[in-house]
Order: C-alpha cells, then structure tokens, then sequence
C-alpha cells in the first residue's frame, strides 16, 4: 500500500508538471521565436561547420536581420501549405473517414474480437487493438471498454481485458500489420528533417513497415504473456457490483456487409498488384523499371485513400449506412470536422519547422553533434538506445506523436544521418519510445476517458490504479523492443520499403 501511494504522488507530480505545458500549437509559436532569437545570437557569434558531403561552410542565417524578417514575412503561407504532413493527412482521411462512418471498423474489430476462440481471446483483444490504431478513436473510444466487457463475460477479470486492450491500442503505434494515417505524417515530418542533409531524399510512409510488422508479432506474443502471466494473476478475482453484459454478437447484415468489403478489397488490392508486379507495370518506374523509386510508392497516400474508401463504400451500401452520394460526402466531411486543430497545429509547426531550416541552426547542430558523437565514442547501439529512452521520457510530458516528432526530426535525424543512419531506422527508434510509455501517462489524450472507464468496474480505481495495472506493459515492451531493433541493427536487417539501417 505504502508503494502504490508513492508511486502515485510521483504520476501526479508528472501530472501537474504536464498540465502546465502550454497547448502544442502555442508551444511550436513559442518554439519559432527562440529559433529566431537563436538564430541571431549564433549568426553574431559566428557559428559555422563545415558539410562533410560537400564541404561547403555552413553559417548560421539570422533571422532577425533585413533579410530573415522578409523571408519570414513573405513565407508564412509558403510554409503551412507546402508543410509535407499537411496534404498527406488530408488525403488520407477522406477514406478513413468513409471507412470509419460506415462503420466498418467498428464492425471489423467486433469480428475480430468475438470470432476468436477463447484461448486466443486475450491475443485477439490485443490483435484488435493493434489493428484498431488506423483509427485510433475508434481503439480507444470502443475496443478498450468492449475488451473490459468480454473479459467480464468470460468469468475472467474484466480489467485484465481493459489492460490488454489498451496496451494493444497504444502499443498498435510502433507495431502495425497494416499501414495507418500516422505513416503519412511521420514520413512527411521526416523527409522535410533529412531534406537538411540531402534535399532529394524522399521518406516514403512503408519506410518502417518491416519493423512494424515484426514488433506486431512481438506485441502480441509478449502482451498476452504479460496480461495472463503478471497483470490477471495479480489482479485475482473480481469481486465488485457490475454484474456481465452480453456481447453484441454480429447481424446477418454485417457479416453480408464484411463478405462484399472483403470481396471488394481483394479485388483493388489484384488491380494495384497488376499495376506494380509485371515489369512493364503501369506505376513502375518509366525510366528504370524499379519499384522501389516508383509512382506506386510516391503515390503511395492515394493507394491507402482507396484501400480504406473502397471496402467502406461497399459495405455502407450494404448494411445502409451509405445510401446515396450524400452520406459518403458526410462521412468525409465528418472525417475533416476532427481535423481543425491538427490544421491550427500544422500552421505553428511548419513555421517552426521551415525557420529551423533557414537557419541552418539543425545543419551546424547535427554536423557538430555528429562530430562530438564520433570523437568521444557514443555511435552504434548504445546510442539509438538512449534515443528510444528519450523518446518514452518526452512522451511522458507531451502526448501529440507527431508534435514531439515534428521537434525531434529535425535535430536528430540529420545528426544520426551523418553518422551513417538512415531516417528510417531513426523514426522506427522514435516510435519504439512513443509506443511503450503511451499507457501510463496522463498527458494521453483519451486517458481521462479510460480512467472513467475503469471506474465502471470500480469507482476507486484512479490514474494510480492504471499507471501500476499498465506498467509491466511499459517495462517489458521497452526491453524487448530494445533487444529487436539491436539484432536489426547488428544484421543489418532493413526496416521497411526502402529504408535500409545505414546510410546507402
């Protein structure tokens, strides 16, 4: 008892320290103006390095003179439109959100859950929970209390399923069989970072997509290990009021609805197959052939447009909830309504983002921070190591991905490029420390939601009850994805399409 009110005064003191973190958008305005400022300071002291690729000197600009206060002024639109994340999610959510508004995901993760035998039914819960990660809400929102529900309803301990859906939620992150919204984002935030050592690189966003599929595998094995070996033992038997629900089984109409979805996807993914595997392929390369540097996977953001819209569109039609061209428009218009303040984000992020290039202020620091890495010894596992530990301890104080991303790329994916690693080995890192500690802070978005949830089942159950239910998730994870990308590293193994471990 003495511990668990210990460790609770220390999740409320990174509670009340997280609170006080200004909102995102506020803290990229924030941000921008210490680079400006920064910027001057670096310009009149004189702060250069010299470009290991071209030997160019570089100096820092100073964007406070005449000339930096015009190119402010004159690109703050260039800056918000031309932002890579910006387009990409845009695109992508129009499918989503046909997908998700026809209710086809929410559909899919009942299936998924309910079809699984009982032995497998904590590894299904978590399998859902990773799949339900291309649209986190719905993960969140619907998998974590129906987890809690089956659980209950199978006479086992109906926190043991809310623990393991919420690690498969989160952990569903850095671990994915599918590629999700989050890619996209990721990517584009990736290649304006690496765009500071070589402005022709392009991150596509299956850049981690063999890591991701591996650590898919690993979180399922291990997650439903933890959940019946360390998390269920301990919890032992329930004992309170909430008596079990049924488990809404799927209609006739929804298993009609999932058929014709799966038909229809079957039949894009053959057509997109056919425009990429014959070697005169329509989106192959024109001028080499190849795939890898290809329209198939430059367009790749149009590919999942239609790879969520499709299946949605089919099974709306048939289950009706699309019933004419109308309720596709809603549905996607829906999608948009949710982005307008990852859109205000954007606009303090880009600028954030582009001035930090202008100044040239992460091209001197990653060339020097390089440099210093080198000269005292600090390369190889040991340092993407301490990377992914970063990553987890920033994440517990700030719980937007993609902001934490948007100010990590630009330092440290052009410092780790230049000591021979590829952006996609340093974001798969990232994502390794963004996924472990998502369950066990209270700067997650839907945290306040899930503590509401667990109180259905008991009403003292606070942030304290989570944080210790979920930390043997946190801990594990952390160690044996440490062991996964090491070995990937020592072999060499690439992380995903076109993503190699070391610089080509």
């Amino acid at each position: 008892m003495t511990k668990k009110s210990r460790f609770a005064r220390v999740l409320d003191t990174i509670e009340v320290v997280g609170n006080r973190l200004p909102h995102p958008a506020t803290l990229f305005f924030m941000m921008a103006a210490l680079v400006a400022l920064l910027s001057w300071w670096a310009s009149a002291a004189g702060l250069q390095a010299l470009h290991p690729a071209t030997g160019e000197i570089i100096k820092v600009r100073n964007l406070l003179d005449a000339d930096g206060i015009r190119w402010i002024y004159t690109n703050v639109e260039h800056n918000f439109v031309e932002f890579p994340p910006l387009g990409l999610v845009l695109v992508i959510m129009i499918g989503i959100g046909v997908a998700e508004g026809s209710g086809l995901f929410t559909v899919l993760v009942r299936q998924l859950v309910l079809g699984a035998p009982k032995k497998l039914i904590t590894a299904s819960i978590i399998v859902a929970g990773i799949f339900s990660h291309l649209a986190s809400e719905v993960g969140y929102v619907i998998l974590i209390p129906l987890g809690a529900m089956i659980f209950h309803a199978l006479g086992r301990h109906p926190m043991a399923g809310f623990a393991a859906a919420f690690a498969g939620v989160s952990a569903g992150f850095g671990s994915n069989f599918l590629i999700g919204s989050v890619d996209p984002i990721l990517a584009g935030l990736s290649t304006s970072a690496a765009n500071i050592i070589d402005p022709e690189m392009n991150i596509n966003p299956m850049v981690n997509y063999f890591f991701m599929v591996a650590s898919a595998i690993m979180v399922v094995f291990v997650g439903t290990w933890i959940t019946e070996k360390i998390v269920e033992p301990r919890l032992g038997t329930y004992h309170g009021t909430e008596k079990p629900l049924e488990i809404e089984q799927i209609t006739s109409k929804e298993k009609k609805g999932l058929k014709w979805a799966g038909w229809g996807t079957l039949i894009f993914m053959a057509a997109m197959a056919w425009t990429i595997i014959p070697e005169n392929g329509l989106l192959r390369d024109p001028e080499t052939g190849g795939i890898l540097r290809s329209p198939f996977f430059s367009g790749i953001v149009v590919g999942l447009l239609l790879l969520f819209f499709v299946p949605g569109m089919i099974y709306g039609i048939i289950v009706g909830t699309i019933k004419s061209d109308k309720d596709v428009i809603k549905h996607m218009t829906h999608s948009m309504k949710g982005l307008g303040g990852y859109i205000v984000l954007v606009f303090f992020a880009a600028q954030f983002i582009y001035w930090f290039n202008y100044s040239n202020l992460g091209l001197v620091v990653a060339i020097d921070g390089a440099e210093f890495l080198k000269n005292i010894g600090f390369t190889g596992i040991p340092l993407i190591i301490a990377f992914v530990i970063l990553a987890a301890f920033l994440n517990m104080f700030m719980g937007s991905a993609s902001a934490k991303w948007a100010i990590m790329a630009p330092v440290f994916i052009p410092m780790f490029m230049l000591l021979g690693y590829h952006p996609g080995l340093t974001q798969a890192a990232f994502r390794i420390g963004d996924s472990v500690t998502n369950v066990i802070t209270p700067m997650m978005s839907y945290f306040a939601l899930i503590v509401t949830y667990a109180q259905k089942y008991d009403e003292k159950n606070g942030i304290g009850t989570i944080i210790s239910l979920m930390i043997p998730y946190t801990v594990i994870f952390l160690i044996v994805w440490a062991v996964m990308i090491t070995i990937w590293l020592l072999l060499g193994i690439p992380v995903g399409f076109d993503g190699p471990v070391h610089m080509p």
